[in-house]
């Protein structure tokens, strides 16, 4: 078959397993000629998304970005030897020095409702890379107006700095659900002077604005048809996870139950610089991911490999995490 000599570029998405990556635009040889860019390729990065289906539900999964950091040791398993955690990276093929951290709210499109499970950076985190959510909704074909619910794990600011958008809402036509015992601490003057006062003031600028448009719940509460509520609470006083069912198919959000694939669930016991309670967070953690090992279900972690999807199966005294690949898709 011939190609028109007219076609100048040709974009070439590699899409597999419903992810979206960027695209390579290729130059021909008269145009790189005229650029000096002769044997390169110009490489142009789009949102990174990942759209899957549980029963009737519509998942997409957007990475609102990553954050590069150095000495895992200082965040994770500090109440271990740093030699201790080095080496448990390095048997899983992970640089033992340094660690990346990523963000991962998903969309859940259920036919009657859009649902928005927490918001990334927002303008924020954009200087830096992050605050990626609303051009990976619009990639996935959605716009901002179109999430009709948020529903918020925890208040943390990589969870919330995505709900306002130059000092308004930036979901307009939304309405909100938030843990009760989550947004009474955070709110609470009680934390002015405190080491949580950074949080509290991000709650009082992205969060209480939205206070009249809000549910506020507590465990066991419904979020919409399908979705239920359950405490999961340590790594802050009022965290949330989310139960999902669709046509007899299950996924559980954990949030931030549990922040790294090996670090956090393979030694769910080691304690996590980012656990307010670390005593209640590991108990957590194997409260949650021992139900979703035991029945088999699936999760969505907030800072899991992207896209943050997958299984966990009991191994070594934790949970060994399994991502998905094509369950979601025959």
């Amino acid at each position: 078959m011939a190609i028109s000599s007219g076609i100048k570029r040709r974009t070439l998405f590699a899409a597999g397993l419903g992810l979206l990556v960027a695209p390579v635009i290729l130059r021909d040889k008269a145009e790189a000629a005229a650029t000096g860019e002769s044997n390169k390729m110009n490489l142009t990065p789009l949102p990174e998304i990942n759209q899957f289906k549980l029963g009737s539900y519509k998942f997409t999964v957007v990475r609102d970005g990553i954050n590069v950091s150095e000495k895992p040791y200082e965040t994770f398993g500090t109440n271990q030897a740093p030699e201790i955690v080095q080496a448990l990276l390095t048997a899983n093929f992970l640089p033992a020095d340094k660690f990346v951290n990523g963000y991962t709210p998903a969309l859940i499109d259920t036919g009657s409702d859009v649902i928005l499970i927490d918001t990334g950076f927002g303008e924020s985190g954009r200087a830096r890379g992050a605050g990626q959510l609303t051009k990976g909704l619009k990639a996935a074909g959605y716009s901002t107006d179109d999430v009709t619910l948020v529903a918020l794990t925890h208040l943390h600011g990589d969870h919330i700095g995505g709900l306002m958008e130059n000092g308004a809402a930036a979901f307009k036509n939304a309405r909100y659900v938030v843990g009760q015992a989550e947004y009474d601490f955070w709110s609470n003057k009680a934390r002015e002077g405190t080491p949580a006062e950074g949080g509290h003031k991000a709650v009082l600028a992205n969060v209480a604005p939205l206070a009249e448009k809000t549910t506020f719940i507590k465990d066991g509460d419904s979020v919409a048809p399908g979705m239920t509520a359950m405490l999961a609470a340590g790594h802050s006083p009022g965290h949330m996870v989310f139960h999902v069912e669709s046509e007899g198919k299950r996924l559980v959000l954990t949030g931030d139950t549990a922040n790294h694939y090996i670090l956090s669930l393979l030694r769910p016991d080691w304690e996590v610089r980012f656990d307010m309670d670390k005593a209640q967070a590991a108990a957590t953690r194997r409260k949650v991911f021992d139900m979703i090992a035991s029945e088999k279900i699936a999760f969505l972690g907030y800072h899991m490999p992207f896209p943050a999807v997958g299984f966990a199966e009991k191994q070594d005294g934790g949970y060994r995490f399994v991502p998905k690949t094509y369950q979601f898709d025959i």
